[in-house]
């Protein structure tokens, strides 16, 4: 279960405060009946409606973006500043980010408008793996790199253990290659600060199995019926 506004924000119909003022007006609708705020749903089973639009009942539309930096991962930004949905407007689906990536970080992004999928995609017990390259200061000793994979502590409790790699040492600073399957915000930063490495450049090279190989910074691609069977699979859809 989750709380009603939580799950509109992930289906990228508005943020989570504007979707409780949605929820307040008496606009969503579950199960047929006018949403309280506080409200929980379950998206496997429940049937949400907006203004009387049931979500989940459009053309399922899959994309894979190669998320360019210096672009935000929001439907909109306040600050005027270029938004990943900005790189998809070519497509004609209403779609909205699986997750995030940080402004300035670049790399695989998926979009779409299944919000079952999204939801069990970053929900953190269906342990997705993101692969990230990073290029950190400094010469990444054995120690270090085992710290990670071990765990690190943060001021939001210890990480869980990651697969880590360093792949090559160059003018003084490291190119590792992490896998980690939690969500939290900055993660690969803060890990990588907590063990004196700062991260200088960040690259999202998978994301669930899901690769951006061939696409520039700023172009996509629709998943292929693999990919979106291998989503299923993932989460249990299929």
């Amino acid at each position: 279960m989750v709380r009603l506004q939580k799950y509109l924000a992930e289906c990228g119909v508005a943020s989570r405060r504007a979707s409780e003022t949605l929820i307040s007006e008496g606009r969503v609708r579950v199960n047929g009946a006018v949403a309280t705020l506080g409200q929980s749903v379950d998206p496997a089973t429940d049937r949400v409606a907006v203004d009387g639009r049931e979500l989940g009942t459009d053309d399922k539309v899959y994309i894979v973006l190669n998320k360019p930096r210096n672009v935000v991962t929001t439907a909109k930004d306040t600050h005027g500043r270029r938004t990943v949905l900005d790189c998809v407007q070519s497509s004609d689906a209403r779609l909205f980010p699986v997750g995030r990536l940080d402004f300035d970080v670049e790399g695989v992004l998926l979009l779409t408008n299944d919000g079952e999928l999204a939801y069990r995609l970053i929900h953190p017990k269906f342990r997705i793996e993101k692969e990230y390259l990073a290029w950190v200061r400094g010469r990444m000793e054995a120690a270090a790199a085992a710290q990670l994979e071990q765990g690190v502590e943060l001021e939001d409790g210890l990480t869980a253990p990651a697969k880590v790699g360093v792949l090559e040492t160059r003018s003084g600073n490291s190119l590792v290659r992490l896998i980690i399957h939690e969500g939290r915000k900055r993660e690969v930063k803060r890990m990588c600060d907590a063990v004196g490495h700062p991260v200088q450049t960040l690259r999202r090279i998978t994301f669930a199995g899901i690769e951006c190989n061939g696409l520039r910074p700023g172009e996509w691609r629709n998943l292929t019926e693999r990919e979106i069977t291998g989503l299923m699979v993932l989460v249990g859809l299929k």
